[in-house]
């Protein structure tokens, strides 16, 4: 292989190499935009499951609330409606020990047993400081309702100022958890209150309408949920007993959002961490349609963990993740196969087919833009080959498209990467100088000829036929546009063949 073919080769090397960034620069440009189009996908889409899995967990705790909530409300309109008899009864039995009391005031002397075996109810004897002195539940005797429930002490002193009985709905034996309906009775002093529990647990009423077996049932239907429980206004749980029972008021930090709840009558929660878990205490209120004291104002809890719905996000997690990896891959290949399908198009489109260098509509369109930046300096080389027309003549067109190509390789290897080459015409070529990384016009036209020069004797076959080039250099004034800044290069052309050729020439009216 001789010299110049092997310079023709490097030429050639050289305008495929140009191809070769041009096709990596669109198939790194699909692959971010498939990636980017497929990440924002999936995130829609898990985002999308996520939200459906978050509402079905809230609409199965709404679901809970109003269950129970029903049901509360069911037991309570069904003791209005059917607990009339044992309000009297315990009304009978009040005014009984109220003659009792008016005959012996002395409560030592009661057989506190014996009058719970004669009445089946459970009597207690409060103070004018609501303090149990006596009572037939031994357990309960010294019991302050003002140091334990400060509320419900003050309905108490209206009770036992008042003249009349009252009877409150289901309630709790504060230990023993026992679900129990209590009455109260001022003596005619007004030193004491005569208070009666009756054991609701064992009456047909509450076994056919028992909220508490509502509750366990709720807590196995619906995942997540924990536990649900029911407090009094005085923070003691309904329906919950255990062996030697001694039930304690609800503690911090639950007892805040539980009087908050109760005072407010607005639902609120309590999230802790627990074994390392998130754990939702929600708090609803309820309030009987009949409001009977402190008896029928109520909390309710209902306990859930995010267990469950942390597995079907992971679950949903995984799958997420094995599809995006699949939709990247697939985004990736389809990538590659569109930009060699379409690369070639584009880069024609945009670049001459010949020499690689960016055609005339892509120049007017780089150069149009920088016209229009603010303080953008640029210039405009127009290089014509000399004798050109000889080459295609004498040597044929063959010759003639190999020296352009060298013609193209040599003109962008001196005005390097920042500036931007490209060929309009036959033998026409133009440059758009960035004179801020170039400013010194002169030297880069001087470099242009020697290099040009040299390479064209390297590569012309035929020493009889020698090539040139002329430039004309024109640099943008804040009033050219891309027609008249192309006039000036062109005249300042004219005045390089016209002095001979193998020369460049600055447009004259600018220096």
């Amino acid at each position: 292989m001789g010299y110049n073919d092997s310079k023709g080769l490097k030429v050639e090397r050289g305008r495929l190499e140009l191809f070769t960034n041009f096709r990596w620069k669109l198939t790194i440009v699909l692959i971010v935009f498939s990636l980017i189009l497929s990440l924002l996908i999936a995130i829609f889409d898990y985002s999308k499951l996520r939200k459906t899995v978050l509402v079905a967990q809230e609409t199965k705790i709404s679901m809970a609330e109003d269950k129970i909530i029903n049901n509360l409300a069911t037991i309570d309109k069904v003791y209005d409606l059917f607990d009339k008899q044992t309000a009297e009864m315990m009304e009978s039995y009040s005014m009984e020990l109220l003659q009792k009391y008016e005959e012996e005031p002395d409560f030592r002397k009661w057989d506190f047993l014996s009058l719970k075996d004669k009445y089946k109810m459970d009597i207690f004897i409060l103070n004018d400081k609501n303090t149990v002195l006596y009572s037939s539940f031994s357990e309960d005797i010294g019991m302050n309702f003002q140091e334990c429930c400060p509320g419900f002490s003050s309905l108490l002193d209206k009770r036992r100022e008042g003249e009349s009985f009252t009877a409150d709905g289901m309630d709790i034996q504060s230990k023993t958890g026992e679900v129990k309906k209590f009455s109260y009775m001022p003596t005619s002093d007004h030193k004491y209150l005569i208070e009666l529990g009756f054991l609701l647990e064992d009456h047909e009423i509450f076994k056919q309408f028992n909220f508490l077996d509502s509750i366990d049932e709720l807590v196995e239907e619906y995942d997540g949920i924990t536990s649900i429980t029911v407090f009094n206004a005085g923070g003691n749980p309904l329906g919950v007993k255990t062996e030697n029972f001694k039930q304690e008021f609800i503690q911090q930090p639950y007892q805040e959002v539980f009087e908050k709840v109760r005072r407010s009558g607005i639902p609120d929660e309590l999230v802790l961490v627990e074994d390392g878990n998130k754990v939702t205490y929600r708090y609803i209120p309820y309030s009987a349609d009949e409001k009977k004291g402190y008896s029928t104002e109520r909390v309710v809890e209902i306990t859930y963990n995010n267990n469950e719905m942390a597995g079907l996000l992971a679950e949903y997690k995984n799958q997420f993740l094995l599809q995006l990896l699949i939709t990247l891959f697939g985004s990736v290949m389809m990538s590659f196969v569109i930009a060699r399908l379409v690369a070639m198009p584009i880069h024609l489109a945009f670049h001459d087919s010949l020499t690689g260098l960016k055609n005339r509509a892509a120049f007017e369109d780089e150069i149009s833009k920088r016209l229009e930046r603010k303080n953008s300096r640029i210039g405009l080389m127009m290089i014509d080959l000399d004798n050109f027309k000889s080459i295609n003549d004498y040597l044929g067109h063959g010759e003639g498209d190999r020296i352009l190509k060298v013609a193209a390789t040599t003109i962008q290897e001196v005005v390097g990467a920042g500036n931007f080459a490209a060929r309009v015409g036959g033998d026409e070529f133009l440059v758009l100088i960035d004179l801020n990384e170039n400013p010194d016009v002169k030297s880069l036209s001087e470099d242009m000829l020697v290099q040009i020069n040299e390479n064209m004797e390297n590569h012309l076959n035929d020493e009889s036929i020698h090539t040139s080039i002329s430039i004309g250099v024109a640099i943008a004034t804040e009033n050219d546009d891309f027609e008249s800044l192309y006039e000036k290069a062109d005249q300042a052309l004219y005045q390089s063949k016209e002095n001979g050729k193998n020369q460049y020439n600055l447009f004259e009216s600018v220096f």
